[in-house]
């Protein structure tokens, strides 16, 4: 799988670690960050359009409380992020909702804690079935202009 990856300031240490956890796991990643100073929203949505483009199979952005940049990504279209700070939830939204990225908050949840959710997210699938049809629901929510 390929991974576009990105973050804020304050998501900066976890995305390195998340970063070299799937590298190591025999993942892609393109790191999308563009520095320091780099906003939550600009952050997220440079990472959702690069997923909605075909860049990467899936997107993580990482910021302190991981809501903005959840919410930023939510704004492209094509793109089905889940805020998460729980396994349950990672393979959840993968099974259920087909989501193509999720946005963790790096002052929410802890390095370890962080590391079995991505795991959780990268070993499930969506499970089609009856499930489409409430992934057909949100794509046909998705405005072109926010």
């Amino acid at each position: 799988m390929k991974f576009i990856i990105g973050s804020d300031r304050d998501g900066l240490q976890l995305k390195e670690t998340l970063k070299a956890h799937l590298l190591a796991g025999g993942h892609e990643v393109a790191d999308k960050t563009a520095g320091e100073a780099t906003d939550c929203v600009e952050a997220a949505r440079t990472v959702a359009e690069a997923v909605a483009a075909g860049e990467g199979d899936y997107g993580i952005a990482v910021d302190l409380y991981g809501v903005g940049s959840y919410m930023a990504a939510n704004k492209v279209k094509g793109i089905v992020c889940a805020a998460l700070t729980d396994e349950y939830s990672a393979h959840m939204t993968r099974e259920h909702n087909n989501s193509s990225m999720i946005a963790l908050g790096s002052g929410v949840i802890g390095e370890q804690l962080a590391l079995r959710i991505v795991d959780a997210f990268t070993a499930s699938a969506f499970d089609g079935g009856r499930q489409r049809i409430r992934v057909d629901m949100l794509k046909r929510m998705i405005r072109e202009e926010v």
